[in-house]
């Protein structure tokens, strides 16, 4: 079992300081826009990932006119009570400690607290371009596999290396060759990995997806989904000679997993053009969904669900299905922010499952 017991905030975005302690399995978040419904389910985020979901920067994250920021949490898994503090200081530096013992690198937090995001803006998954798509799948593998969020973070670091070489180049006769061969060669030892993850995860989750897409929708439909990958046909090493001229052309980096995305099709035309709002809402559902039950098969356990304004994005309905799918058939830790306190408590007493509402 996976829960959130409390969290605690300090001059965390319109938090000046408040503590709210959570003693159910489902949580609704409820109050007026502004309020803070959003921001306090981005702490929850926050506390799992040592980021935001929606601030690029932590300096976003601080309470206006503020100097930095605390955030404590206190979890208990399998039996055992786990807390995480962060803290922003006035100087910018962030110090991430769980258990007391801080961590020298936050990325080995991933996957500890494991948690799924849906929120409005998430749409772009489907609507937008190749990028979301990949963020999806990385944030994915990255709470399952610390090795594939290592070979990420090395793999990023490297391809901005060498598209900065690139954008360096004055004299395009003058190239330095051996340069640009150590780069490729950093490139594809993280790049064979992070391929043969994604395409492992990726060949296990489909399926789910589609299942998921038909329960939620109420009606089977002909949606299909296809890894795409430039490493399909051809080794990385082998692309990266083959593409050199063209990346010196055109100062950046034309090949690599960076460029991978995930197809999504309605019969034989591409989904996004075809599909109706309701449609491309159920297919989101149907792959957070999907992202969920695969986090909670691997751990053993059902990782926190963080739900911002759903209700205004789904049919009652839909709505219906996905609650039963998370609320009754799971035993996860549910937080749904609302605006109207009455609809939130109707839909959550229709599972017939305990539940909490917190009021800002």
């Amino acid at each position: 079992m996976f829960r959130l017991n409390s969290i605690s905030l300090y001059q965390f975005k319109n938090h000046p300081s408040v503590k709210f302690k959570f003693t159910e399995r489902l949580i609704g978040i409820c109050g007026k826009n502004g309020v803070g419904k959003t921001n306090l389910l981005d702490a929850i985020y926050y506390s799992c990932f040592t980021k935001s979901y929606f601030s690029k920067s932590d300096a976003q994250t601080v309470l206006q006119g503020a100097m930095g920021f605390r955030l404590e949490a206190a979890f208990e898994k399998n039996g055992k009570t786990e807390t995480f503090v962060c803290i922003l200081r006035e100087t910018g530096k962030k110090e991430c400690l769980v258990n007391d013992e801080a961590y020298t690198k936050l990325s080995k937090h991933i996957g500890r607290f494991p948690s799924v995001m849906i929120c409005p803006d998430d749409i772009q998954i489907i609507t937008g371009g190749s990028e979301e798509r990949r963020r999806y799948l990385d944030a994915l593998v990255s709470q399952l596999d610390a090795i594939y969020l290592q070979h990420l973070i090395g793999y990023t670091k490297v391809l901005q290396q060498r598209n900065g070489y690139l954008k360096g180049i004055v004299d395009k006769r003058h190239t330095d060759a051996q340069l640009l061969d150590v780069y490729d060669k950093q490139l594809c030892e993280h790049a064979n990995y992070i391929y043969q993850k994604r395409k492992e995860h990726l060949e296990l989750l489909l399926p789910h997806i589609i299942d998921n897409y038909t329960y939620i929708a109420g009606i089977e439909e002909n949606i299909k989904l296809d890894y795409e990958s430039q490493l399909h046909k051809t080794s990385l090493d082998v692309l990266l000679k083959q593409y050199r001229e063209k990346d010196i052309l055109l100062q950046r980096t034309n090949c690599g997993i960076h460029k991978d995305d995930i197809q999504i099709q309605m019969g034989d035309q591409p989904f996004k053009q075809m599909a109706s709002q309701g449609q491309r809402k159920s297919l989101l559902f149907a792959m957070k969904l999907a992202e969920w039950e695969t986090l909670a098969a691997a751990n053993g356990f059902a990782p926190l669900l963080l739900l911002d304004d759903v209700f205004e994005k789904l049919d009652a309905q839909r709505m219906h299905n996905l609650l039963q799918k998370v609320c009754i058939e799971n035993d996860g830790q549910v937080f749904i922010t609302d605006t109207h306190p009455e609809r939130i408590k109707e839909q959550f007493e229709k599972t017939g499952v305990a539940m909490q509402v917190v009021e800002l």
